[in-house]
């Protein structure tokens, strides 16, 4: 299970999960984080995993549930929302291998009473805790991660582009909802849309007009910069993964 969209200022937060089981096959070539991918690489690679896998499902909370009820919380409700998904094709899953060093899938041991967990799309009753294990650069080491984080990216850069058609001027085609230089310019002329988090320090809206050649025309808010943005665990600290191309078939 990965996620994407963690970072950015505007859009869903959302998360892939691809099940396989000892019977898959090796996976297909050329597989490998996300992030590390061309757009057209990603986009070649998706009915690849698709049929490579056991299961697999894209889940997403939206801007207001990220407001809401913070980041994690979020999280956890996109995720829970993918494995519900899985369920309906292969029933439960027994393990879930998080890319990272948290565990923001599994129920927290304090319930908080403002916590989402009436939204929770499995319910109590049906719900087979997963064993959740967490691994950083996950993505870089198991095949299913990889998959699972090629398809949520893909999936969440096609639900940008088509908000950008119903939200212009913000670039979102190009920067996904992420802080590029175009997309701050936008929010401080025009402020901020109901697709923004509004809860996160967006710039203030002043009325100003881009000024910059690079502000007007959009080009620093690339598909590019968007990936490198998404290696953020949050508004952060930029890390540095390991550089790898393929990897390992198990």
């Amino acid at each position: 299970m990965d996620e994407v969209g963690r970072g950015a200022l505007a859009g869903p937060v959302s998360v892939g999960v691809v099940v396989v089981d000892l019977s898959t096959r090796p996976c297909p070539p050329g597989l490998t984080d996300s992030k590390l991918l061309t757009p057209a690489a990603r986009e070649a690679l998706v009915p690849l995993a698709r049929r490579w896998c056991l299961a697999w499902a894209v889940g997403h909370a939206g801007s207001a549930e990220i407001d809401a009820h913070g980041i994690v919380g979020a999280l956890r409700l996109a995720g829970r929302r993918a494995l519900a998904q899985a369920r309906r094709s292969v029933g439960d899953v027994d393990a879930v291998l998080l890319d990272g060093k948290h565990d923001w899938l599994s129920r927290p041991r304090a319930v908080d009473l403002f916590e989402a967990f009436d939204l929770d799309p499995m319910g109590a009753d049906r719900l087979v805790e997963p064993r959740v294990r967490t691994l950083v650069k996950a993505d870089l080491q198991c095949a299913s991660v990889a998959a699972a984080s090629v398809l949520a990216k893909c999936e969440r850069d096609g639900l940008m582009t088509g908000l950008a058609r119903q939200y212009p001027g913000y670039g979102w085609d190009q920067n996904k909802g992420y802080g590029a230089a175009a997309h701050l310019a936008a929010l401080r002329e025009h402020g901020p849309t109901s697709q923004h988090r509004r809860s996160w320090r967006l710039p203030e809206h002043t009325g100003e007009v881009a000024t910059t050649a690079q502000e007007v025309d959009g080009t620093s808010g690339s598909v590019e910069a968007a990936d490198r943005a998404d290696l953020l665990g949050g508004p952060g600290t930029l890390l540095d993964p390991e550089r790898v191309a393929t990897l390992p078939a198990t």
